[in-house]
């Protein structure tokens, strides 16, 4: 039983979207997901998708996305990223799952979760150059702080999934705390404050000189969107 995580799949079954934008890499991208996917991962193991998984503004338009997810191999853990206009409540998004019949499809908002014994944490996140400008009409200091209340509640959450065990507690973001001269100080303190030694994000296309690991904090974080990774799910060991 192994713990992959790969970003930003921006699966587009049904509502056709041109990746290429971002470089040839992008060059039938779903066939090479899934390929590379059933190579590594087996119905045994656990992937988590931080953020951006699939281009549809609702679910009928989510339902081919959903289905080419749960045709692969290992449970899914979902988070929320910028483009995925389709993510609703909780008890929608929950509804909408056992309607369908996934069964290996979840979703982490807010709480944790444990899995391959690890435990999993996260949020979207924030990522503005510079935070004190907005952003599309949108305030950055006021996102920042919601998104510190919402991965504090997540970490608090492992933590008390933690207990006294030993259990290594990971934290996903689909936005970066840390890129190109880029800090969001906030999430990084709540992550260093819980102990998190190891955290995961995504959102960055077509930066592949970028370094594939960055410590500060005494935290190491990942970049681990589809692309940058080659479009195979990276395991963590």
């Amino acid at each position: 039983m192994a713990l992959f995580v790969i970003g930003d799949l921006h699966l587009s079954n049904s509502t056709p979207k041109a990746m290429d934008v971002f470089g040839p890499r992008w060059s039938s991208y779903m066939d090479r997901i899934a390929e590379n996917w059933r190579a590594a991962v087996t119905d045994d193991d656990t992937v988590v998708i931080p953020g951006d998984v699939s281009w549809a503004i609702d679910f009928d338009e989510l339902k081919p996305d959903f289905d080419y997810l749960e045709a692969l191999p290992g449970k899914k853990i979902l988070l929320k990223g910028n483009h995925d206009y389709w993510w609703q409540t909780m008890s929608k998004l929950t509804a909408f799952i056992e309607a369908n019949g996934y069964g290996s499809i979840s979703f982490l908002h807010n709480d944790a979760t444990e899995a391959e014994g690890y435990i999993i944490c996260g949020s979207r996140g924030w990522y503005n150059d510079d935070k004190n400008t907005p952003i599309r009409g949108a305030d950055s200091k006021k996102i920042i702080a919601r998104e510190v209340i919402r991965l504090r509640a997540s970490l608090e959450n492992g933590k008390a999934l933690c207990g006294d065990s030993n259990k290594e507690m990971i934290a996903f973001l689909h936005f970066p705390p840390i890129f190109k001269g880029y800090l969001c100080d906030e999430l990084i303190l709540e992550l260093y404050r819980a102990g998190v030694k190891r955290c995961y994000f995504g959102h960055i296309h077509g930066n592949y000189e970028a370094p594939a690991r960055i410590e500060y904090a005494d935290i190491d974080f990942y970049l681990a969107s589809a692309d940058y990774i080659l479009f195979k799910p990276m395991r963590i060991s």
